[in-house]
């Protein structure tokens, strides 16, 4: 077989892959789960090899480098001198995977899958599949289900065959389609619905192809609606507005897309004031006489105070949901895992100089785009009309669906969900290989010593991730088994210790570890005293490995008290509250130790308090406080017993 059939194989083979990226992602939940990503993850290694086989292969390898590429390179180098000084290794050695897998992934589609016809494969397969996933989301609005069919969850059950392969979602009047989160479904959605009405009216498709990417469009139109998903209504909208106001504003495209355009208004007045669902939604968001933001605004506020503490390096890669605690605010009692404002969540945990090499790499985007966009809308027709373009189309459609994600992402996190973020990046890295239509000057020779580091990064990459992928499988692995075990067993803590053993810097299996040998000597048997000295063990590993979680000092403190070590306890305690002010959780067990040292009076305002904080689901306030009051009664009363019969 000849060196350039070999060549074309492997071309096809990294189209293959990307695509099976593509489509997983959004299939599996978004990918933001272990083993979805594992997929991708894996997937990505194989483009990588085969990228490197192509770059010896081709006689006359050429890259394309666009001005964006400096940008995605210095961010890539940036997160990895982020992630050598940061407090929790494991988190930001997770984050900086993340950002080393999209960065390969951008290059690789830039200079692989360039070609009109690849470009035009990936779009129509993204269509179908935005399409599929919208009808999943009509018939969950429509039936209101709350079960998702995910591939992550079919891949999981084929792996332990001991639970349903659907996954439940927690909104029950909402679609998510593969997903878990609506506003996540929207995000992915409303990036590919102008692709689809580009090319529509814009393309040189022939025009049954025509009619079956219309349809596609008005069922993603539809999939958008049915999320309920306020933001991702508005920047819809708006890139719409945007999108139409550019084709009428061109004689060519000026009346189909005034058609179009009236025929979605209309259904629009027509449709949305039927349904009371939407009307309340649209009611909600100006509920009061003010802008209801699902307590948006409330994350934002502590995100910009742990920035101002770390403005030049942030808090850390994917730092923000571990360091969130200590600025809680009191009516925010759970975990947001990010800010809900991705701009404010990139300078929360990369820094000022990492925020600005993001915004660096939009703006080149940017400046790419206006410079193509002239080229591609090709050579003028008689009468002074345009042609009809794909590539056109393309850059119209692409363009326009990144622009509403960006709008999007000022109120979601949609670019810190795995699936959105490879979908903004393929459609990144295709419109950045226009610019080749616009000017020669980005194409680089590969000359023997650019292959020899080109290659030599892509299998230093391979062989990283590649170790990484494996260490992380094992580790997934041991951790569903232990969630599968009795909980606080012997044979859970066995298996949490083997997931530690195949990731010995996860601080969150350490803890876990730790807090089954404190329920075990909770029970008082006669060893409770070498089961409590364990979880001690467990407790300070897991604080070495993350000073910044207030559980390893709560169970610590915990197990101090119970030993009869109390007046060593309160450092700890103490710590904790540092950690977590305003948790209620944390309230609730400081006041569990003052119960334990006999303090009752003390005991009293940290379990008001914690329950003031959290009045549902907390029963340890609830009957610590009733058991508090019954303590305090008895001693006023035998004091009293006792001033009175005294001689």
């Amino acid at each position: 077989m000849s060196r350039e059939i070999l060549d074309q194989w492997c071309e096809r083979g990294i189209l293959a892959l990307v695509l099976a990226i593509l489509v997983f992602g959004p299939l599996a939940t978004g990918a933001v789960r272990t083993l979805d990503f594992l997929v991708i993850q894996g997937l990505a290694l194989g483009v990588m090899l085969l990228w490197a086989a192509r770059l010896w292969l081709d006689p006359r390898p050429q890259l394309l480098w666009p001005p964006i590429c400096w940008a995605v390179l210095a961010f890539a180098l940036f997160a990895i001198v982020a992630y050598l000084r940061a407090d929790i290794e494991y988190v930001a050695r997770q984050e900086l995977i993340h950002v080393l897998i999209y960065a390969i992934l951008f290059v690789a589609i830039l200079n692989n899958l360039h070609r009109q016809e690849f470009m035009q494969v990936i779009t129509f397969g993204l269509l179908f599949l935005a399409m599929l996933i919208s009808f999943c989301a009509l018939y969950q609005f429509l039936t209101r289900t709350n079960k998702v069919p995910t591939a992550g969850g079919l891949l999981e059950w084929l792996i332990f065959r001991d639970k349903s392969w659907l996954v439940t979602s927690p909104y029950e009047h909402r679609a998510v389609g593969t997903y878990i989160n609506p506003n996540n479904l929207g995000g992915f959605l409303e990036m590919l619905l102008p692709l689809g009405l580009a090319y529509t009216l814009a393309s040189r498709l022939k025009p049954l192809t025509k009619v079956f990417v219309g349809y596609a469009a008005l069922i993603i139109l539809a999939g958008i609606a049915v999320t309920v998903s306020r933001g991702s209504w508005i920047s819809t909208a708006l890139a719409l507005v945007v999108f139409f106001g550019l084709l009428v504003w061109n004689r060519a495209y000026r009346l189909p897309a005034l058609v179009l355009l009236a025929a979605l208004v209309v259904a629009g007045f027509v449709l949305l004031p039927r349904t009371e669902y939407f009307k309340e939604r649209v009611h909600q968001l100006f509920e009061g006489g003010k802008i209801n933001d699902d307590k948006r605004f409330d994350l934002w506020l502590p995100a910009l105070r742990l920035w101002r503490e770390n403005v030049w390096w942030g808090a850390g890669p994917g730092h923000f949901d571990a360091r969130f605690r200590a600025y809680r605010p009191q009516d925010i009692q759970m975990q947001p895992r990010w800010v809900h404002n991705d701009y404010l969540n990139t300078l929360t945990d990369w820094g000022l100089p990492g925020a600005a090499l993001v915004g660096a790499a939009w703006v080149l985007l940017g400046a790419g785009v206006i410079k193509t966009w002239r080229v591609v809308r090709g050579p003028t027709a008689q009468l002074g009309e345009q042609r009809r373009s794909n590539k056109f189309a393309f850059v119209l459609g692409a363009s326009l669906g990144l622009l509403a994600i960006l709008l999007h992402s000022l109120v979601d996190f949609n670019l810190h969900i795995p699936a959105n973020t490879i979908l903004a990046v393929a459609l990144i890295a295709l419109l950045s290989s226009h610019l080749r239509f616009a000017t020669e000057r980005y194409w680089v020779r590969a000359r023997l010593w650019l292959k020899l580091c080109a290659s030599a990064v892509l299998l230093g990459g391979v062989l990283y991730l590649g170790r990484q992928e494996l260490r992380h499988a094992a580790e997934y692995v041991w951790l569903e088994r232990a969630a599968r075990a009795p909980n606080f067993s012997p044979a859970q803590i066995e298996r949490l210790k083997m997931a530690f053993r195949a990731e010995p810097l996860n601080a969150v299996t350490a803890c876990s570890i730790g807090e089954a040998f404190r329920i075990e000597s909770q029970e008082g048997t006669e060893d409770y005293r070498q089961l409590a000295a364990q979880a001690m063990e467990w407790f300070a590993r897991a604080q070495k490995l993350d000073p910044w979680d207030e559980r390893s000092f709560l169970g610590y403190g915990w197990c101090l008290d119970w030993v009869g070590r109390k007046t060593e306890s309160a450092p700890y305690f103490d710590r904790a509250e540092q950690l977590d002010p305003n948790g209620y959780f944390t309230i609730a067990t400081i006041g569990l130790h003052y119960v334990e040292i006999g303090n009752f009076a003390a005991a009293k305002p940290w379990l008001e308090r914690s329950l003031r904080l959290q009045r549902q689901d907390n029963p340890i306030a609830q009957d610590y406080l009733q058991i508090i009051a019954t303590r305090l009664m008895e001693r006023a009363t035998n004091h009293t017993g006792t001033e009175i019969h005294a001689p």
